[in-house]
């Protein structure tokens, strides 16, 4: 059962919240034991919850530092009893155990959230992320999370798709009071489904600064057929107004698009080894439905925001529409190699930047001519430190052409800025097509993969002469 936490003098005090507790009997013979204890949740006693806010007490919070995962699983993974999701640009949140309880810490609090080379913005997310960082755990699984407010309003967080006791719903004055700036609340239950479930913050305008994040809850017995591959995409959108950095969530049209709280050529690659097979996980929290589509692979959807598909409902396709508030997950054998488009496939969700703003805007809305495109693109690069390459050709009377500039000039290679293990091979200004809700799925044979699987772990080495510390 929820209960609440503030820190008094240093000591950690539980203040039960006021409603009924209501009791359940379970009385069906043969009823499933992940099931029973669903049903237990609901009707868990004070003493339980006594002994659990006597352990609370008895110890300090630990910090709540993320670990950096890797964005494929190319090799042989320590002994688990899942393959874990890869969320590109994201980290795990880590767990600790209390006996058989995993207890992740999870935090809402302002970030700083770098978009794009020359982008950032001011957004709400989890423990500095945003999205924020992705809980994992496995069906079957008793999970406790210590919830923190650190945002200066009151907030909830809501865990979507998953079957949980009414007082774990993350409702405000409907299920639990809402947790105040400087309070935290603990949430605690038994995970007896298998999918692809997210938490975010149970109010409209918060949803819309950013709060959300994965929660994946890996089967008890693997699905048929298995994964190489498992990666996790949240799609979001923004309205972020000139010369600001705060978004506009009152907004009906947005600008900016990002996959994992990221706009393409910044978003990094999904990498496949040929051949293998490769699950993709998408969830979507705005206000547009996003028609997803893959590049050169047909897929088959395996899952909803509701779990496992029947196979029998399986058929082949290479688009898939995420509606608001949903989850879908396709597979498909990475077939041929090459690097694969991922990408939103509504025009406008294909680039950013699409309201009349004053100053970030790839072209105006004013006739073009060569020259004045190249000094604004010019100008950009220069302002965030990469070599701007030309853009497609085009005709010496191009301007004659009513409709004239449409794609012409927004091309914006930045290949330096955005340069990572994931991008290397890639053809020279790859990066000039790669806008919004956009990402790649490279598909690459045993050498090139082995090569850059081995460049991502140099990569993360420590430094042996100490870190650059930055304000």
């Amino acid at each position: 059962m929820g209960h609440y936490e503030k820190k008094e003098g240093g000591n950690l005090s539980v203040i039960q919240d006021v409603r009924a507790i209501h009791r359940v009997a379970i009385q069906e013979a043969g009823m499933s034991g992940t099931r029973r204890r669903f049903f237990q949740d609901a009707a868990m006693l004070g003493a339980g919850l006594f002994g659990l806010s006597k352990s609370l007490s008895a110890q300090e919070e630990k910090p709540t530092a993320m670990r950096a995962r890797e964005t494929s699983h190319g090799h042989a993974q320590p002994a688990r009893a899942f393959l874990p999701m890869t969320t590109p640009d994201v980290a795990d949140l880590p767990h600790e155990l209390d006996g058989g309880v995993k207890v992740f810490h999870l935090i809402a609090e302002p970030v700083r959230q770098k978009i794009a080379p020359f982008k950032t913005i001011d957004a709400w997310g989890y423990n500095g992320s945003c999205p924020g960082p992705t809980i994992q755990v496995q069906q079957g699984d008793r999970v406790r999370v210590v919830f923190e407010n650190r945002l200066p309003e009151s907030t909830t967080p809501h865990w979507h798709g998953l079957e949980v006791p009414i007082d774990q719903d993350g409702v405000a004055w409907i299920s639990q009071r809402p947790v105040a700036p400087g309070d935290k609340y603990v949430y605690e239950f038994t995970v007896h489904q298998e999918g692809t479930f997210f938490y975010h913050a149970h109010s409209a305008m918060q949803e819309m600064m950013g709060q959300i994040g994965f929660f994946v809850a890996h089967p008890q017995k693997d699905y048929k057929p298995r994964v190489d591959h498992d990666y996790g995409l949240i799609l979001q959108e923004w309205a972020v107004l000139p010369s600001n950095t705060v978004p506009n969530t009152a907004a009906m049209e947005f600008n900016w698009l990002t996959f994992n709280g990221v706009s393409a050529p910044m978003a990094t690659p999904l990498l496949a080894r040929l051949g293998s097979r490769v699950r993709l996980r998408f969830v979507n929290l705005g206000m547009d439905h996003h028609p997803i589509h893959l590049h050169g692979h047909q897929f088959v959807m395996t899952g909803t925001e509701g779990g496992r598909a029947p196979e029998s409902t399986w058929y082949p396709m290479n688009t898939v529409l995420v509606g608001v508030a949903q989850a879908r997950v396709v597979e498909f054998e990475a077939k041929y190699p090459g690097a694969w488009m991922l990408h939103c496939h509504l025009p406008h969700h294909m680039m950013n930047n699409m309201m009349d703003l004053l100053r970030e805007r790839f072209i105006e809305t004013a006739d073009q001519t060569d020259p004045k495109a190249l000094s604004q693109m010019q100008t950009l690069a220069n302002t965030v430190g990469f070599q701007h390459v030309h853009h497609s050709p085009i005709a010496e009377n191009a301007n004659n052409t009513k409709g004239f500039p449409q794609d012409a000039f927004m091309e914006m290679g930045m290949d330096e800025a955005v340069a990572k293990p994931e991008t290397h091979g890639l053809p020279a200004n790859w990066s000039a097509e790669m806008m919004g809700m956009m990402t790649l799925v490279r598909v690459l044979p045993d050498k090139q993969y082995d090569e850059i699987m081995a460049m991502k772990r140099a990569a993360a080495q420590p430094k042996e002469h100490g870190r650059d510390h930055q304000s």
